[in-house]
């Protein structure tokens, strides 16, 4: 008769387990949304470095009355770059995008926004993360959507696509505006 080895079958039961905890996990509503303490609050203060050469932005220029864009971006981050064409889109149709430097090289910001072209409207830097963290930044790209008076209806962390576009951003800019309206 065999001698029975319990640890033979701690494997296929942590297989088990692991399994369910990440089908469990697959059914939330949406696994990408990252929680936000933000939304409904007004935005945090505005705390930048110039970025030499560019314009810079304080909180008033986000509480102006028009809902707008904040982005966190830095040329060392590679999703940065697969959504700028996005934001020069957005630029493009008249949207307010102001862009924060989140922990990057100023020299190579520079390059960045040259190479690929300055969607912003105003941009500054956040050369020791202080703002990112007061926003409750996780990583970049991140992308806020402001109402006028300057309450978050959005936080995005990825980088902006196509379907993003379709399915959060525009979705949260009509909110924004909506909120100013009333």
């Amino acid at each position: 008769m065999a001698k029975f080895r319990p640890l033979v079958i701690l494997p296929p039961l942590v297989f088990v387990a692991l399994t369910g905890l990440f089908f469990w996990g697959m059914q939330r509503d949406d696994p990408e949304a990252l929680p936000s303490a933000r939304i409904g609050q007004a935005a945090p203060p505005v705390q930048l470095d110039e970025l030499v050469g560019q314009s810079t932005f304080d909180d008033a220029a986000l509480r102006d009355g028009e809902p707008k864009l904040v982005n966190f971006w830095a040329s060392w981050c590679a999703p940065c770059r697969v959504e700028h064409p996005q934001l020069k889109d957005l630029a493009k149709e008249g949207l307010d995008i102001y862009g924060v430097n989140y922990k990057d090289d100023a020299a190579k910001a520079l390059g960045f926004l040259n190479e690929l072209g300055n969607p912003f409207v105003a941009v500054g830097a956040d050369t020791k993360g202080r703002m990112g963290l007061d926003w409750g930044l996780y990583g970049v790209p991140e992308t806020f959507v402001l109402a006028g008076d300057g309450t978050v209806i959005l936080r995005f962390a990825g980088p902006l696509t196509e379907s993003v576009m379709a399915e959060k951003i525009y979705p949260a800019l009509e909110s924004a505006r909506n909120s100013v309206q009333q």
